[in-house]
């Protein structure tokens, strides 16, 4: 069972394979906005991979259309109503709306 991480509360939770980052957050109760619901037509639920993004379903195309608009963008951004969880551990940083971190 993949375990995640969400900084900057230090959190560790357990999550499924197949599960994305925005189900897991949500079912833990953490802060993770999701304006849309999850349905990748906003970029509120924007979080950076630390670590096991090789772990994560691969991006689709809207999904990377999406996070073309998101404040903070870097190489390992990934929308957590997207991203599904593999069979190994990921640390993620949600990104603060609007700040960039």
């Amino acid at each position: 069972m993949p375990k995640i991480t969400f900084m900057p509360m230090n959190t560790t939770v357990d999550g499924k394979s197949g599960d994305s980052i925005l189900d897991v957050a949500v079912a833990n109760d953490i802060p993770l906005s999701h304006a849309c619901g999850g349905f990748c037509a906003c970029t509120t639920c924007h979080v950076i991979v630390k670590t096991g993004i090789d772990s994560l379903s691969d991006m689709g195309d809207d999904e990377e259309e999406r996070l073309d608009r998101a404040s903070g963008l870097t190489l390992h951004s990934r929308l957590g109503c997207q991203a599904k969880l593999g069979k190994s551990d990921v640390v993620v940083e949600i990104m603060k709306e609007g700040t960039g971190h």
